[in-house]
Protein backbone atom coordinates (compact mmCIF):
# COMPACT_ATOMS: atom_id res chain seq x y z
CA UNK A 1 0.00 0.00 0.00
CA UNK A 2 1.19 3.49 0.82
CA UNK A 3 4.30 4.96 2.44
CA UNK A 4 3.94 7.82 4.14
CA UNK A 5 6.34 9.83 5.24
CA UNK A 6 7.39 12.84 8.29
CA UNK A 7 10.18 14.38 8.98
CA UNK A 8 11.32 17.78 9.70
CA UNK A 9 14.18 20.51 9.65
CA UNK A 10 16.21 21.77 12.77
CA UNK A 11 14.14 21.67 15.55
CA UNK A 12 11.86 18.97 14.78
CA UNK A 13 8.78 19.86 15.75
CA UNK A 14 6.97 17.03 17.35
CA UNK A 15 7.20 14.52 14.72
CA UNK A 16 7.11 11.66 16.82
CA UNK A 17 4.01 12.75 18.42
CA UNK A 18 2.57 13.58 15.07
CA UNK A 19 3.05 10.70 13.40
CA UNK A 20 1.86 8.34 16.44
CA UNK A 21 -1.29 10.43 16.06
CA UNK A 22 -1.58 10.19 12.90
CA UNK A 23 -1.51 6.41 13.12
CA UNK A 24 -3.67 6.04 15.97
CA UNK A 25 -6.78 7.58 13.63
CA UNK A 26 -5.67 6.11 10.22
CA UNK A 27 -8.60 5.04 8.55
CA UNK A 28 -6.75 1.88 7.00
CA UNK A 29 -4.87 -0.77 8.34
CA UNK A 30 -1.10 0.88 9.07
CA UNK A 31 2.34 0.18 10.69
CA UNK A 32 3.85 3.13 12.57
CA UNK A 33 7.63 2.58 11.71
CA UNK A 34 10.38 4.49 13.42
CA UNK A 35 12.94 5.30 10.95
CA UNK A 36 14.86 8.50 12.90
CA UNK A 37 18.88 7.61 12.22
CA UNK A 38 19.27 9.79 15.29
CA UNK A 39 17.78 7.22 17.90
CA UNK A 40 13.96 6.92 18.90
CA UNK A 41 11.98 7.07 21.50
CA UNK A 42 8.22 4.84 21.12
CA UNK A 43 9.53 1.86 22.86
CA UNK A 44 10.15 4.11 25.85
CA UNK A 45 7.07 6.61 25.29
CA UNK A 46 4.33 4.23 24.61
CA UNK A 47 3.00 1.42 26.42
CA UNK A 48 2.71 -2.12 25.08
CA UNK A 49 -0.76 -3.51 24.45
CA UNK A 50 -0.87 -5.82 27.58
CA UNK A 51 -0.06 -2.29 29.83
CA UNK A 52 3.47 -3.31 30.09
CA UNK A 53 6.62 -1.73 28.24
CA UNK A 54 7.94 -2.19 24.91
CA UNK A 55 11.25 -4.02 24.05
CA UNK A 56 13.57 -1.94 22.64
CA UNK A 57 16.23 -4.55 21.39
CA UNK A 58 13.22 -5.55 18.94
CA UNK A 59 12.50 -3.22 15.81
CA UNK A 60 14.26 -1.78 13.25
CA UNK A 61 17.88 -2.89 14.67
CA UNK A 62 17.30 -6.47 14.77
CA UNK A 63 15.30 -5.76 11.33
CA UNK A 64 18.41 -5.00 9.99
CA UNK A 65 20.71 -7.80 11.63
CA UNK A 66 18.82 -10.01 9.46
CA UNK A 67 18.37 -8.10 6.22
CA UNK A 68 22.07 -8.03 4.95
CA UNK A 69 21.12 -10.51 2.19
CA UNK A 70 18.21 -8.95 1.54
CA UNK A 71 15.15 -7.34 2.77
CA UNK A 72 11.34 -8.40 1.72
CA UNK A 73 8.09 -6.72 2.92
CA UNK A 74 7.49 -9.70 4.65
CA UNK A 75 10.43 -9.56 6.94
CA UNK A 76 9.16 -6.64 8.49
CA UNK A 77 6.05 -7.54 10.78
CA UNK A 78 8.39 -10.57 12.47
CA UNK A 79 9.76 -7.03 14.17
CA UNK A 80 7.01 -5.50 14.89
CA UNK A 81 5.08 -5.01 18.53
CA UNK A 82 1.50 -3.96 19.35
CA UNK A 83 0.93 -1.05 22.08
CA UNK A 84 -1.92 -0.05 23.70
CA UNK A 85 -4.95 0.28 21.49
CA UNK A 86 -3.39 -2.43 18.86
CA UNK A 87 -1.59 -0.08 16.59
CA UNK A 88 1.61 -1.93 15.24
CA UNK A 89 4.81 -0.88 15.73
CA UNK A 90 8.95 -0.57 14.61
CA UNK A 91 10.72 0.39 17.10
CA UNK A 92 13.41 2.72 15.91
CA UNK A 93 17.59 2.22 16.72
CA UNK A 94 17.82 2.93 20.79
CA UNK A 95 20.45 5.57 19.78
CA UNK A 96 22.10 7.09 17.19
CA UNK A 97 25.78 4.98 16.87
CA UNK A 98 24.10 2.36 15.56
CA UNK A 99 23.21 4.13 12.57
CA UNK A 100 26.81 4.44 11.44
CA UNK A 101 26.86 1.15 10.84
CA UNK A 102 23.79 1.32 8.72
CA UNK A 103 24.28 2.89 6.09
CA UNK A 104 23.24 0.58 3.65
CA UNK A 105 19.53 0.33 5.43
CA UNK A 106 17.38 2.94 4.56
CA UNK A 107 17.24 2.48 0.56
CA UNK A 108 16.33 -1.28 1.06
CA UNK A 109 13.83 -0.52 4.29
CA UNK A 110 12.18 2.30 2.22
CA UNK A 111 11.41 -0.20 -0.58
CA UNK A 112 10.00 -3.07 1.85
CA UNK A 113 8.06 -0.77 3.73
CA UNK A 114 6.38 0.80 0.55
CA UNK A 115 5.55 -2.65 -0.85
CA UNK A 116 3.54 -3.77 2.98
CA UNK A 117 1.08 -5.39 0.63
CA UNK A 118 -1.80 -5.09 3.50
CA UNK A 119 -1.52 -1.79 5.48
CA UNK A 120 0.01 1.76 4.95
CA UNK A 121 3.02 2.44 6.89
CA UNK A 122 3.64 6.05 8.73
CA UNK A 123 7.02 6.61 8.78
CA UNK A 124 9.28 8.71 11.43
CA UNK A 125 12.47 9.84 10.18
CA UNK A 126 13.03 12.96 12.89
CA UNK A 127 15.08 15.64 11.73
CA UNK A 128 16.35 15.48 8.46
CA UNK A 129 19.94 16.82 6.98
CA UNK A 130 22.20 14.96 9.68
CA UNK A 131 22.17 11.73 7.71
CA UNK A 132 22.34 11.98 3.83
CA UNK A 133 21.41 8.34 3.20
CA UNK A 134 18.01 8.43 4.33
CA UNK A 135 17.13 10.32 1.11
CA UNK A 136 17.11 6.91 -0.33
CA UNK A 137 13.86 6.04 2.17
CA UNK A 138 12.14 9.21 1.14
CA UNK A 139 12.79 8.43 -2.29
CA UNK A 140 10.07 5.42 -2.22
CA UNK A 141 7.50 7.39 -0.70
CA UNK A 142 4.39 8.10 -1.88
CA UNK A 143 3.75 10.71 0.07
CA UNK A 144 6.50 12.72 1.59
CA UNK A 145 4.99 15.69 4.79
CA UNK A 146 7.49 18.31 6.61
CA UNK A 147 6.50 19.49 9.99
CA UNK A 148 6.82 22.98 10.50
CA UNK A 149 5.41 25.54 13.33
CA UNK A 150 4.25 28.63 12.32
CA UNK A 151 7.41 30.88 13.50
CA UNK A 152 9.55 33.07 11.23
CA UNK A 153 12.81 30.71 12.11
CA UNK A 154 11.07 27.44 11.68
CA UNK A 155 9.50 28.65 7.88
CA UNK A 156 13.01 30.06 7.21
CA UNK A 157 14.38 26.55 7.68
CA UNK A 158 11.17 24.89 5.68
CA UNK A 159 11.78 27.15 2.77
CA UNK A 160 15.55 26.20 2.58
CA UNK A 161 14.63 22.12 3.06
CA UNK A 162 12.33 22.71 0.70
CA UNK A 163 14.95 23.03 -2.24
CA UNK A 164 17.03 20.43 -1.54
CA UNK A 165 14.18 17.54 -0.49
CA UNK A 166 11.38 16.43 -2.71
CA UNK A 167 8.30 16.97 -0.18
CA UNK A 168 4.40 16.79 -1.09
CA UNK A 169 2.56 18.70 1.67
CA UNK A 170 3.31 20.64 5.09
CA UNK A 171 1.76 20.29 8.23
CA UNK A 172 2.29 22.72 10.44
CA UNK A 173 2.24 22.16 14.13
CA UNK A 174 -0.58 25.36 14.77
CA UNK A 175 -1.52 26.57 17.86
CA UNK A 176 -4.53 26.77 18.56
CA UNK A 177 -5.95 30.14 18.96
CA UNK A 178 -4.58 31.26 15.70
CA UNK A 179 -4.95 27.43 13.77
CA UNK A 180 -6.65 28.81 10.27
CA UNK A 181 -4.61 32.03 9.69
CA UNK A 182 -1.04 30.50 11.01
CA UNK A 183 -1.60 27.56 7.95
CA UNK A 184 -2.53 30.27 5.61
CA UNK A 185 0.33 31.82 6.19
CA UNK A 186 2.82 29.48 5.59
CA UNK A 187 0.86 28.19 2.82
CA UNK A 188 1.13 32.09 1.13
CA UNK A 189 5.00 31.74 2.23
CA UNK A 190 5.89 28.27 0.84
CA UNK A 191 3.99 28.64 -2.34
CA UNK A 192 3.55 26.43 -5.06
CA UNK A 193 6.41 24.25 -3.63
CA UNK A 194 4.57 21.73 -2.48
CA UNK A 195 1.02 20.03 -3.26
CA UNK A 196 -0.46 21.09 0.27
CA UNK A 197 -0.63 22.52 3.43
CA UNK A 198 -2.53 21.25 6.56
CA UNK A 199 -2.27 21.70 10.16
CA UNK A 200 -2.15 19.77 13.52
CA UNK A 201 -2.86 21.66 16.90
CA UNK A 202 -0.14 21.88 19.03
CA UNK A 203 -1.83 20.37 21.89
CA UNK A 204 0.80 19.55 24.84
CA UNK A 205 -2.29 18.13 27.38
CA UNK A 206 -3.48 15.46 24.07
CA UNK A 207 0.51 14.28 23.26
CA UNK A 208 1.00 13.33 26.77
CA UNK A 209 -2.48 11.57 26.45
CA UNK A 210 -1.21 10.02 24.15
CA UNK A 211 1.83 8.37 25.67
CA UNK A 212 -0.84 5.73 27.78
CA UNK A 213 -4.25 7.27 28.66
CA UNK A 214 -5.87 6.42 25.41
CA UNK A 215 -9.58 6.52 25.35
CA UNK A 216 -12.63 8.89 25.53
CA UNK A 217 -10.85 12.10 26.50
CA UNK A 218 -7.57 11.48 23.94
CA UNK A 219 -10.08 11.10 21.54
CA UNK A 220 -11.81 14.44 22.40
CA UNK A 221 -8.00 16.02 21.74
CA UNK A 222 -7.59 18.68 19.60
CA UNK A 223 -4.41 16.60 18.71
CA UNK A 224 -6.66 13.76 17.85
CA UNK A 225 -9.74 15.42 16.45
CA UNK A 226 -6.97 17.47 13.90
CA UNK A 227 -4.68 14.27 13.36
CA UNK A 228 -8.07 12.80 12.27
CA UNK A 229 -8.98 15.65 9.66
CA UNK A 230 -5.24 15.43 7.93
CA UNK A 231 -5.66 11.58 7.86
CA UNK A 232 -8.72 12.21 5.88
CA UNK A 233 -7.53 14.48 3.43
CA UNK A 234 -4.23 12.32 3.68
CA UNK A 235 -5.81 9.14 2.31
CA UNK A 236 -8.57 10.97 -0.20
CA UNK A 237 -5.94 12.47 -2.59
CA UNK A 238 -5.81 11.37 -5.90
Amino acid sequence: MALIVLAADKGAPGVTTASTALAAVWPRPVLLAECDPAGGDIAYRLPASDGGVLNPGKGLLTLAAGARRGLEPAQIHQHTQKIVGGLDVLAGLTHGEQAAGLTWLWGPLGRALAAIPEADVIADCGRLGGHPQLGDLLAEAETVLLLTRATLDHVAHLRERLTVTKAHGVVVIADPRNYRSSIEDVRRIVGPSVAFVHGLAHDPKGAELLRGQWGGRLDRSLLIRTARDLAGRLVSRP
